[in-house]
């Protein structure tokens, strides 16, 4: 399928199916032969750091994004994981803000349900910035600053085989892979096998997207509603199912007896978002044993779900209301990366900060969804550890520990392993992404203040034009 992409593509990057190439922007500052500098670069394409890009473009910095991926968008885009997460308040409160609010408002109404509609609003996001995919970072140049680090220069080698440089006032981590993080030294965060003990690195299954068509939404809808009261359709089928016109979870009861062929897979309980006209989406195929730095075993992976997808299709017209004439609805080409490697950042977001709804001086987001671990192969149905109040995050759990100008974004957020499970998901890290792009626009560009420089008194500023200006509230309740 055929999106626009509004980045400035720059020559060598290679054409991305859909999108127009345009000529690089001129007048970029040079640093010496064959280098370039920038004020932010960031590295990868998620949408949580694209909303950093964008705001930090909006507010005049010269920013570029160079993308590891051979196709920007990452796991919305490329991966299609078009089933959005919204954390909430325990007053049921929407904790979404700022940039992603009209695509989550859209997304509830049933406006932006189909991957071209989220390929627009992605497409609006990095409108102009210029962007760079299928990069291989070669080197990076390390230098002291002060009692800790600075990334002086990041050198790549582009599509077109050639070795770039670039220099940047602040660099930004924000592939699902740590393609940047793992190469400066820090310290891994433990994961997954922290909660049971394990020995060796461990993490989160990853998810490959099934698109359905010739969904009877309609009968699925009142086949549940038939066998009401709740507690008698949890009963049959699975704990936490529940369907209404827009959304349907659980199904666990039937899902988890679908053996698949391939023993890197498991159907865990289906959540699911109509889509309308009969298509549905479905986040449910969990594949163990990713690593997404390895090139080779994402495309693994995704051969492996594609070949066991059509039995599953197969399994559900067999089990699940209104499936009956289900067929697939084409392939994504990639995956969800729920968890990697994350390395220390300045301060690392702990259980007991969710658990006392701590709000930080600093605070760059603001928290609300249920702490979810999804499955290892150690902990085959995942684990949770309930749903805390809304909670803040502070701008020094996205700073890079010892280094004085290196950021990480979305799932890159230093948080212990319970921590993460809550606030990994889009809305929240994303939040904090736009943040921080402001605050580099109005903080470090207009006043000349890093951001390790800020003060509890510069944030009491900071959190009140947030307000004002962008409707952003980061304090209290």
């Amino acid at each position: 399928m055929a999106v626009l992409i509004g980045a400035v593509v720059l020559q060598g990057t290679g054409p991305w199916t859909g999108a127009s190439i345009a000529h690089a922007q001129t007048g970029t500052p040079k640093c010496g032969p064959g280098c370039s500098r920038y004020d932010v670069v960031l590295i990868g394409s998620e949408i949580e750091g694209v909303l950093l890009a964008k705001s930090a473009h909006d507010l005049g910095l010269n920013v570029l994004v160079l993308d590891p991926r051979g196709k920007p968008g990452g796991e919305l885009i490329q991966g299609q994981m078009l089933v959005l997460d919204e954390p909430n308040d325990n007053r049921k409160r929407s904790l979404v803000q700022g940039e992603l609010k009209p695509l989550y408002d859209g997304y509830k109404t049933g406006k932006i349900r189909k991957l071209p509609a989220f390929a627009r609003f992605y497409d609006r996001l990095i409108q102009g910035i210029p962007l760079r995919s299928g990069i291989v970072i070669e080197g990076v140049d390390i230098v002291p600053q002060g009692m800790g680090k600075s990334l002086k220069s990041l050198t790549y080698r582009a599509r077109d085989g050639k070795r770039y440089t670039v220099q940047a006032g602040y660099f930004v981590e924000n592939t699902d892979f740590a393609a940047l993080a793992s190469k400066l030294g820090g310290k891994r965060i433990p994961g997954m096998e922290s909660i049971y003990g394990g020995k060796k690195p461990d993490y989160m299954a990853a998810t490959y997207m099934l698109p359905v068509k010739k969904v009877n939404w309609n009968k699925l809808h009142q086949a549940v509603l038939e066998d009401y009261p709740l507690t008698n359709v949890q009963k049959k089928y699975g704990p936490n199912t529940y369907v209404d016109w827009h959304f349907a979870t659980g199904f666990s009861n039937l899902t988890f007896n679908y053996k698949p062929r391939d023993s890197h897979l498991v159907l865990r309980g289906l959540n699911a978002t109509y889509q309308k006209d009969s298509e549905v989406i479905i986040n449910s195929l969990l594949i163990y044993d990713v690593n997404p730095a390895d090139p080779q075993s994402v495309t693994s992976a995704v051969s492996r779900a594609k070949a066991e997808a059509p039995d599953i299709v197969k399994y559900l017209r067999k089990h699940i209301p209104g499936f009956e004439k289900a067929e697939l609805n084409g392939y994504p080409e990639y995956l969800y990366i729920r968890d990697f490697d994350r390395y220390e950042t300045e301060y690392v977001l702990d259980y007991p900060d969710l658990q006392s709804s701590r709000m930080f001086w600093d605070n760059v987001s603001v928290g609300g969804y249920p702490i979810d671990l999804q499955a290892t192969r150690a902990i085959a149905k995942g684990i949770g550890y309930g749903k805390p109040d809304r909670y803040g995050i502070p701008l020094r759990s996205f700073e890079l520990k010892s280094y004085d100008n290196v950021l990480v974004a979305g799932k890159n957020i230093g948080a212990t392993i319970k921590a993460y499970g809550s606030a990994r998901v889009i809305p929240t890290t994303g939040l904090a992404g736009e943040t921080i792009g402001i605050i580099l626009g109005r903080e470090w560009k207009q006043k000349h203040r890093r951001l390790n420089q800020l003060t509890p008194a510069d944030f009491e500023r900071i959190h009140e034009y947030l307000a004002k200006d962008y409707g952003i509230a980061l304090t209290g309740k």
